[in-house]
């Protein structure tokens, strides 16, 4: 006899760091930004919509201001794709000298120069793509009360700047829920009682059940005298323990969709992937020297999707339609 089962409804957002490309690891670009992945967006979104995906583009200023650039996103319908807005403080006038690694961090600027910076990208969005974005993400993640402030006051409803598990000298989001969630302005890693701007986090966690204990046992890998036998690599390359993210340009395929079963046994609403579109062409990031860019994250793409939809109910949708049925 054939036993029947039920799946569980899930939403699947997909979001895109819409932006320049440049090697992560040189100095931050000022000028003359290259935005030839731009051009890649309209077969990706073709891919997309084959499979019935919506994504989000969140789009920084150098892309913005791109007349060319700016036209491939304004001819995506915008009912099969979302506008977001994304802040490089090193693309984003007014300038305020040179940009360093502190700086590059939208968290360290004060929060006068954020709101010019941001003034100024949701006016050249609105200009030139046609929409005003409703959603956000910061450059380089982390997130304050100060900036969530911000963001309610210029009319945002989501935000997704949190990126858990994950932690620097800047910042921290180590303690922040995994699960979408409104956020306190005055602790953003934590649930608080406002009901404006709503926190959507990026999917990820470990190919280990236990969550938390995975992440203490990879923090204690990060200190002397772990370190000098690079233990979390060992660790990965063993598969005794892999922090995942639901990101095709830093994950295998088969990785993500142990990541996605993990979530759906923690029963998460939401699978939320995402990647930047400075992936879609081969080495300019740094990140991955794969042949084919655009071609190997849509497969990756692909077979999460189709893997995630033998297991669940798949909703897709963009990260502000998401928020809405969320709070229903």
């Amino acid at each position: 006899m054939t036993r029947l089962t039920n799946k569980d409804d899930v939403i699947f957002i997909l979001t895109v760091d819409t932006e320049e490309e440049w090697d992560w690891s040189d100095e931050f670009p000022n000028d003359n930004f290259s935005v030839s992945n731009i051009f890649e967006l309209p077969a990706f979104q073709l891919f997309c919509q084959e499979l019935g995906i919506k994504p989000t583009y969140f789009v920084d200023y150098a892309v913005a201001n791109n007349t060319d650039a700016a036209n491939v996103l304004a001819n995506i319908n915008p009912e099969l794709c979302e506008v977001g807005a994304h802040l490089h403080p090193w693309a984003n006038p007014p300038f305020f000298g040179e940009t360093t690694e502190k700086s590059s961090h939208v968290v360290n600027l004060p929060i006068e120069q954020t709101q010019q910076k941001l003034d100024l990208l949701i006016n050249k969005i609105q200009q030139n793509i046609g929409s005003t974005p409703r959603s956000f993400r910061t450059g380089r993640w982390g997130i304050n009360g100060e900036i969530l402030q911000l963001l309610d006051d210029k009319g945002f409803e989501v935000d997704s700047s949190i990126y858990p598990l994950y932690s620097n000298e800047f910042f921290s989001c180590e303690s922040a829920n995994t699960s979408p969630y409104w956020p306190n302005f005055s602790k953003p890693n934590q649930q608080g009682s406002q009901r404006k701007l709503f926190e959507i986090p990026v999917t990820c966690g470990f190919n280990r059940n236990n969550y938390s204990f995975a992440q203490k046992l990879h923090r204690a890998m990060e200190k002397p005298p772990f370190t000098w036998i690079k233990a979390n690599g060992l660790l990965w390359h063993t598969k005794l323990l892999r922090k995942i993210y639901l990101s095709p340009e830093l994950c295998s395929a088969k990785d993500m969709i142990k990541l996605v079963d993990l979530s759906l046994k923690k029963k998460h609403k939401v699978l939320h992937m995402y990647l930047h579109s400075s992936s879609l062409i081969e080495g300019v990031t740094g990140l991955s020297q794969d042949k084919n860019a655009r071609e190997s994250i849509c497969n990756r793409i692909q077979q999460v999707i189709e893997h995630s939809k033998q297991k669940a109910n798949i909703k897709f949708c963009t990260i502000s339609q998401a928020k809405e049925i969320l709070n229903k």
